[in-house]
């Protein structure tokens, strides 16, 4: 029977693309099995390749704090990327490595089956739904295969653009009207 722990060991143990020979820990994702959100981002950065954790830097201290003001707890949530090993240099993954990890993210979704799915940035949204670029989707609920998306920026974007924190805070806020949260 699959497990959101048994595609955990085998994204620790993958070896099916070239990212597997530069990371330091694969990052597998984490969170709730029951959640409500799913959020999916890029790839593990730094300090994620250090930690095996997702969004454990600056953009996940901001993510924390977006969950928050919509009243979710981030464990409460689950959390991955489209790869599950950092690219050198934070390039943004190439379409090899993004279709060597994808049938890890598709188990992830149908283990968990959440309410809704946030890619967050260009490289989660192609990867998913594909279509129009984030700067124009973004905050909308689409839905795609019977599977509602909620399409954000990368909190990333938002410490590059400080312009883009407050429509990250206002993009979760229709997170939480879609939840039934606090908004």
């Amino acid at each position: 029977m699959d497990s959101l722990e048994r595609v955990s060991q085998e994204v620790v143990g993958c070896g099916l693309c070239p990212l597997s020979t530069s990371r330091r820990k694969a990052v597998p994702g984490e969170g709730s099995p029951h959640a409500k959100v799913m959020i999916i981002g890029e790839a593990p950065g730094y300090n994620e390749d250090l930690q095996g954790r997702p969004f454990v830097g600056s953009a996940g201290q901001l993510l924390d704090d977006l969950l928050e003001s919509i009243g979710i707890e981030r464990e409460g949530v689950f959390i991955t990327n489209i790869v599950k090993c950092r690219p050198p240099n934070n390039r943004p993954p190439r379409a090899s490595e993004r279709k060597a990890c994808m049938p890890y993210l598709v188990r992830q979704m149908d283990l968990v089956r959440p309410a809704i799915i946030c890619p967050m940035g260009n490289t989660a949204l192609n990867a998913l739904v594909g279509g129009l670029p984030i700067g124009e989707i973004h905050g909308k609920v689409i839905e795609k295969e019977g599977v509602a998306y909620l399409p954000l920026y990368h909190p990333a974007a938002a410490l590059y653009d400080a312009s883009l924190e407050g429509v990250l805070f206002m993009d979760f806020k229709a997170l939480g009207l879609f939840l039934g949260t606090k908004a």
